[in-house]
């Protein structure tokens, strides 16, 4: 069953940190089957605080979207989101259909 992570900035600290995870975080893509759904497209907002920005990623399966977040790669390069910004992130199961 597809999982997705879901990412929002809800506060930036400093901007060259995230420009230096913006630059490495899709070789951290390799190997892994991973499908940007969304990335700081225009937001709606229909309640309550806008974030700065959501990121919609889809793997899968739960299993694969660990093996991702999880990786020696990933964690690497988000020490800089983590030094430049505020962030939520969660993952979430999507339904079975059929």
């Amino acid at each position: 069953m597809a999982t997705y992570i879901v990412f929002t900035r809800e506060r930036t600290q400093d901007q060259r940190e995230l420009d230096a995870y913006q630059a490495g975080v899709a070789k951290t893509f390799v190997g892994h089957p991973i499908k940007i759904l969304a990335a700081y497209g225009t937001q709606q907002l229909l309640e309550g605080e806008a974030p700065e920005g959501v990121v919609i990623v889809e793997f899968p399966d739960t299993p694969s979207a660990r093996a991702w977040y999880d990786s020696e790669a990933y964690q690497a390069i988000a020490k800089h989101r983590f030094k430049g910004a505020t962030y939520r992130a969660m993952m979430v199961e999507g339904l079975a259909h059929g």
